[in-house]
């Protein structure tokens, strides 16, 4: 197999060069790695091998120092940036812009860029003219362009920008005062001090030899020409006539000026290789769905390489470290070794997840009279984790549900405290002077509990060491305070960037790596995940400050050099590969159209070979979901004798108006609630919805009755009543019903949120419109009120076993006597009509209006009058609409009314009992008849809102 770096090697055996007065210089060390094993295998006898380096430890050695970290150079950015802008913000809010503008200082460092010109002014164009004099005509043209296009901005725009450029210059000229005399450095910085004096570098003791370049940076160019020019050195170049000698080919932008240079031009071979051609390399192409069956498919083209063969010849490239797991975990068991050269990024690890939750909650604390309360969400998260739950697992659980249980949007930190000392660790309130103590005390306390989980403590163990790294730097620095907010913000900026590395052997094994660690090695088999554009190429731009038009005029990157450089690293993958599989996504990801990458349409045209596509499908059923029908078979009726009245005269449970309304509506609905019992999530809810507030009006209702009644001890209520309820009783009922409804101690205080509060005035407004009401057709006398009175009746039917006794219960919101006829009062919250064509269509499926309420409060004079069957008074179904209740013309009883003629008021249930029983009983029957299954509901409307809609696949 063709290899780049045993070539470079053997060449410069052959030619007899001193190995032991040779310095070999590399773009990074993987390839100083694998160099030095090519030349060891190369060489027969034991000789001093030659000194292997990579252009930074060249740059650094001769500057005589090393770059700090960026947040003290930030920090020092910071104190300059105070000295020449009275008027700076605070520091959190100037890291992250000055990590821009360090980045853009580097740039101009490395570019060796004029910094004075880049910052000028510029706002007089003759200026512009006349002090430009060292760029040449289309660089100037650029400059022009951006001020032209620049002056067209609002004079505001313009000011703020002109105010911030001309700040820039004396920032960089101060910036690098300050870092020499504190004795601190850039990157940057450091190339441009040696590439300034290389007239006063020694001349080096060692050959310098410069192996498998790209793309030099300015000060990187300058050396390497002094090197060849002064000290004899020489540069190997990793090239393929592919791209270089195709004018258009952009991973070739970089070789082609250099063939130009007349010191570089030199240095490339007579005959540029033609491996790519030569080669006719196999190429395959696959689409895949989803990004996760890539790494199936990564698993299957591993399965089928020959038994025998070495694996240290095959490369996994995943441009996207997120699919390193999902390779690791479905690579064939024929892999023995691995070699995986990319970090696994912190943030992925559940560890991370939970500090950062951690952090996150602190935001959400309320403090309400000196009392802390701590977020439900914020709460359920942390409970949630495997760290909380596994340290006291029944108190997480019995907490959520408590929390679930009274609708609880805060949670007291008394409460929390209750589950132990890490609890007790966690959950509190931190102070702007203690966040670094706290989170090391928390890492420790987790790293005690991670004992037998090494992998979640090395990575605890890669947080620790960058919190230590951030604590001392911000030791000693006394120009600001660290709030909470910019911790926060802070901590997830940087400890995002932790990679946990793994340890393994660099020569031996599948080698697994990002993109850029590929540089200067060869493969002969090449598998590519991520091959979409935005991924390989990444989209990502040049975040900078300094407009496009003016980074290229002075010759800082760009993205067209940005794209050379991975169009460079790409094709040279193909130098030796004789098999090549590119896997890419068609599925859009995170806003990101599942496009194949650039790179594969252009081998497709520029290759002129045959390029193997094919498609990976994942079997997907693109019929609809089949109906789901449920057989009433020996089982499934066994379910519905818990309905049935024994002979004690008891029941397990009884039909409610509601489980058969359900059933009309939709007959697998109500098998699902009602016999499989599969209920709906809870979740505590901030929102007030329907249900809600429907609850709270009839138990505010309750508890007016219910206390007038034990404060007067008479149900009777007189019109003179009502002056007193709608003055001092309405408030207090309405606070009540909130405690019972959240179940609040009897001395707990009602806090309440935003909108309960509104919700609280609005159910004023309600009961104070039904005392109206009520006032209006006083006296009357309350017989029962909701739970205070239990209404029940037995109804027989024929079933498959013959005749049963079927029981019947329903909660009536209020019972009351009026004018000679007892009231069974139904409170609605929603829109319900009190108008039905006949009772009939009460049962009716098939009717697009069958009235639920009219069916409901027909109901209940059926069981009342069970209950009470020495009644002889006549039965009135009522229904207070909340929302009707404010017309003028508002009536609250049932009206029988055919389409166009007048309605007819039911004056008396018992009037139409016998029709309604009927209907109600053929209801039943069909409940417990084997011949009709509970099957879905034909009207989809009715799916909807339905809970259990994802079951159906509606």
């Amino acid at each position: 197999m063709h290899s780049f770096l045993r070539n470079t090697a053997k060449e410069i055996l052959e030619s007899g060069v001193d190995l032991q007065k040779l310095t070999v210089v590399l773009p990074n060390r993987r390839a100083g790695l694998f160099f030095t094993q090519h030349l060891g295998s190369l060489i027969s006898e034991p000789t001093w091998m030659p000194e292997v380096k990579t252009i930074e430890e060249i740059f650094y050695d001769l500057a005589g120092n090393r770059p700090a970290d960026d947040l003290t150079l930030i920090f020092e950015l910071y104190r300059v940036y105070q000295d020449l802008n009275p008027e700076a913000e605070t520091f959190d809010r100037f890291y992250f812009w000055g990590e821009m503008i360090l980045k853009d200082f580097n740039d101009v460092d490395q570019f060796m860029a004029n910094a004075d010109k880049l910052y000028h002014h510029l706002s007089e164009i003759k200026e512009l003219e006349s002090d430009l004099s060292f760029l040449n005509e289309s660089q100037v043209a650029l400059i022009r362009q951006f001020w032209s296009s620049f002056v067209r901005q609002d004079r505001d725009h313009q000011e703020k920008f002109l105010k911030f450029w001309q700040l820039l210059s004396p920032l960089y000229t101060s910036f690098q005062a300050s870092l020499a005399v504190s004795g601190l450095a850039y990157s940057g910085m450091l190339y441009r001090k040696v590439a300034e004096s290389l007239d006063s570098i020694p001349r080096p003791e060692k050959v310098h030899h410069f192996i498998g370049f790209n793309a030099f940076t300015g000060t990187e160019e300058a050396l390497i020409k002094h090197y060849i020019t002064e000290f004899g050195a020489k540069i190997y170049w990793d090239i393929d006539a592919y791209y270089i000698e195709n004018k258009v080919q952009e991973a070739g932008l970089f070789f082609r000026d250099y063939q130009k240079d007349k010191i570089f031009g030199p240095t490339f071979p007579e005959n540029i290789p033609t491996q790519i051609d030569d080669r006719k390399a196999s190429i395959k192409t696959y689409a895949t769905p989803l990004k996760t069956n890539q790494a199936n498919l990564v698993g299957s083209i591993l399965e089928k390489i020959p038994a025998g063969e070495a694996w240290e010849e095959t490369v996994v490239i995943l441009p996207d470290e997120q699919m390193l797991f999902p390779v690791l975990h479905t690579l064939p068991e024929q892999v023995d070794k691995v070699n995986v050269t990319m970090g696994y990024p912190v943030k992925n690890a559940p560890v991370y997840s939970f500090l950062e939750a951690v952090l996150e909650m602190q935001r959400y604390i309320k403090e309400e009279e000196g009392k802390l309360l701590f977020y439900h969400t914020a709460v359920k998260n942390l409970l949630s984790s495997i760290y909380l739950k596994s340290v006291n697992p029944g108190f997480a659980e019995e907490l959520m549900a408590e929390m679930q249980l009274l609708n609880q949007i805060h949670v007291s930190v008394e409460k929390l405290h209750k589950g132990g000392g890490l609890y007790q660790l966690i959950f509190q309130k931190l102070e702007n002077d203690s966040l670094f103590s706290y989170l090391a005390k928390l890492m420790e306390a987790l790293a005690e509990r991670l004992k037998d989980e090494p992998l979640q403590r090395s990575y605890l163990y890669q947080c620790f060491k960058q919190l230590t790294r951030l604590r001392e730097i911000f030791v000693g620095q006394d120009i600001l305070t660290i709030n909470r907010e910019f911790f926060i913000r802070l901590f997830r900026q940087i400890f995002r960037e932790v990679k946990l590395p793994f340890e393994g052997e660099p020569l031996q094994g599948l080698q697994i790596m990002g993109v850029l660690e590929s540089r200067n090695l060869d493969f002969k088999r090449v598998i590519i995940c991520n091959m979409n554009e935005d991924s390989f190429p990444p989209s990502a731009g040049l975040n900078s400050m300094i407009p496009f038009n003016i980074r290229k005029a002075f010759g800082l990157p760009v993205q067209e050099q940005n794209d050379s450089i991975y169009a460079y690293t790409f094709y040279r993958l193909l130098h030796s590969a004789e098999e090549v599989h590119m896997i890419y996504t068609t599925a859009s990801d995170q806003g990101k159209a599942g496009e194949k990458s650039r790179y594969m349409q252009q081998m497709g045209v520029e290759l002129g070979r045959e390029i193997e596509d094919e498609v990976v499908f994942i079997p997907i059923d693109q019929k609809s979901p089949e109906a789901i029908t449920i057989q009433k078979d020996a089982e499934v009726l066994g379910l519905l004798d818990k309905y049935l009245i024994d002979e004690n005269g008891q029941s397990k449970t009884s039909f409610s108006p509601s489980a058969l309304s359900v059933f009309l509506d939709c007959r697998l609905k109500f098998y699902l609630q009602y016999l499989a019992n599969i209920q709906e999530k809870q979740e505590v809810s901030e929102e007030i919805d329907a249900a809600v507030f429907g609850n709270l009006a009839h138990l505010s209702m309750e508890i007016l009755y219910q206390d007038f009644a034990k404060r007067k001890n008479r149900t009777l209520l007189e019109k003179s009543d009502f002056e007193e309820l709608n003055k001092n009783w309405v408030f207090p009922a309405i606070e009540k019903a909130i405690r019972q409804f959240y179940h609040l101690e009897g001395e707990a205080d009602t806090k309440l949120n935003g909108q309960m509060a509104i919700a609280r005035d609005v159910l004023q407004k309600y009961l104070h419109q039904i005392l109206k009401i009520d006032e209006a057709s006083a006296p009357f006398k309350l017989i029962s009120l909701e739970k205070e009175r239990r209404y029940t009746a037995g109804l027989k039917i024929e079933t498959a076993s013959g005749a049963q006794t079927v029981s019947l219960k329903g909660i009536i919101d209020r019972v009351d006597e009026h004018n000679g006829s007892v009231r069974l009062i139904d409170y609605k919250s929603g829109q319900d009509n009190k108008t039905f064509p006949d009772v009939e269509s009460l049962f009716d499926r098939e009717h697009k209006s069958r009235n639920k309420a009219a069916m409901q409060t027909m109901f209940y004079g059926l069981i009342y009058q069970a209950t009470v069957p020495e009644n002889t008074m006549p039965l009135k179904p009522a229904i207070f609409n909340l929302r009707e209740m404010f017309g003028d013309d508002f009536n609250p009883y049932l009206q029988l009314k055919l389409p166009r003629k007048e309605g007819v008021e039911v004056n008396d249930y018992r009037q139409f009992e016998e029709e309604y029983k009927i209907g109600l009983k053929s209801l039943l029957e069909d409940i417990y008849n084997p011949e009709i299954p509970f099957d879905q509901t034909d009207d989809l409307k009715k799916c909807g809102y339905c809970p259990y809609k994802e079951i159906c696949g509606r």
